[in-house]
């Protein structure tokens, strides 16, 4: 149905019978519930009442988006430009320029990356705007929601674990230029956003995190700019991170979803399509159907989970280390206790202040006392 009402195909007819509970669940996690609500339109004598309202839900929440999303994201670039806080825009709301209709888009947040301290001003900025975290990415940022429905993620790390996919992709920051009317706010060229958006495609792919929405936006994206791409830079650096060929079909999967015929044969899937329904399988269950063939992937995933065992790894021996000083600390004290320093021995053995070498005897001393006290008190 989303890919139909993309291309404004004529719509299949639907027919009674159908799980809409099922359906309006997947339509909402893939983020097309609003985009699916146009293609009910007119339908109403097969869908429940109650799933053509939730459906509309969520068109209507992107309708007042619409309304709302330039405004509030230039509110935000504003501030910080003029806190003079440096930072790269990683998405924005923008991508709804690519819809011919822009409710049929996503609420697609403004997603920004900086340094910590700038991270950490910037927080506190938005808290002040009416902003509240609405979720937190351990050890990289966050998300904050303001009541009138905006979104903003900012980073201080990328959300990536693998060295080369850190690396790569902060290649990819520096090279990022200072937008028009700003002086300390950049964003990417067309070709670096690309690669940006298909490298991060892939990850959430391995990751079973990659959303039809996703892939959708990725397809619009190529199509608008695919003649101002630089396609020798793009593949170089796919073929740096070493997820050429799974990039390529997942974008296949873009053009074969969304895609018309003319574009389809151009940019669709040239392989066995028996490898194209591994890839489907596996982002329409959400990894649940997960036949993984392709070594990419593969790979990838490898990379992922050695990474993630090192960081499981360090954060045991953190843990170890943290036990190991809070037993040294609870020991200190408990010898503190026993042989107290010579400042407080004083206290009670004033000829300590001409003897101090006496110390130890005002401890066996003292150690005497405190034994001999417990003795009769257990008496």
């Amino acid at each position: 149905m989303a890919g139909s009402i993309i291309r404004q195909d004529a719509l299949s007819p639907i027919r009674g019978g159908l799980n809409w509970e099922k359906i309006y669940r997947n339509a909402d996690y893939h983020r097309l519930a609003n985009m699916v609500y146009i293609g009910l339109l007119g339908k109403n004598e097969h869908v429940p009442a109650r799933w053509r309202e939730r459906f509309f839900e969520r068109y209507q929440e992107s309708l007042l988006f619409g309304e709302i999303c330039s405004d509030a994201e230039k509110e935000i670039l504003t501030l910080l430009e003029m806190k003079e806080i440096s930072c790269i825009i990683l998405a924005s709301t923008a991508v709804r320029d690519l819809y011919q209709v822009p409710e049929m888009a996503s609420n697609s947040p403004l997603i920004l990356y900086m340094d910590m301290e700038s991270y950490i001003f910037t927080k506190g900025y938005l808290v002040d705007l009416g902003y509240e975290t609405d979720r937190v990415y351990s050890g990289c940022g966050e998300r904050l929601k303001r009541v009138s429905g905006f979104t903003i993620e900012i980073y201080h790390d990328l959300p990536f674990i693998t060295s080369l996919y850190k690396k790569t992709m902060l290649y990819l920051l520096e090279r990022a230029t200072l937008q028009k009317s700003y002086q300390y706010i950049r964003g990417m060229s067309a070709s670096d956003r690309f690669v940006f958006r298909m490298a991060q495609a892939v990850y959430h792919y391995v990751t079973d995190e990659l959303l039809i929405r996703e892939i959708l936006d990725l397809y619009l994206y190529h199509r608008a700019w695919a003649e101002q791409l630089n396609q020798d830079f793009i593949k170089h650096m796919l073929i740096e991170l070493q997820i050429d060929q799974l990039a390529a079909k997942i974008l296949s999967i873009g053009y074969m979803w969304f895609g018309d015929k003319g574009s389809r044969q151009i940019f669709g899937p040239r392989d066995d399509m028996s490898v194209y329904d591994v890839l489907e399988n596996r982002i329409l269950s959400r990894g649940a159907l997960n036949k993984e063939s392709d070594t990419q992937a593969l790979e990838l995933t490898r990379q992922i989970q050695r990474e993630e065992e090192r960081e499981r790894r360090a954060e045991k021996l953190q843990r170890i280390k943290m036990e190991f000083e809070k037993r040294v600390e609870r020991f200190k004290k408990k010898m503190s206790w026993i042989f107290p320093e010579l400042s407080y021995m004083r206290s009670m053995y004033p000829w300590l202040e001409k003897a101090p070498i006496l110390l130890p005897v005002s401890w066996l001393i003292r150690g005497t006392r405190l034994i001999s006290g417990m003795i009769k008190m257990r008496k």
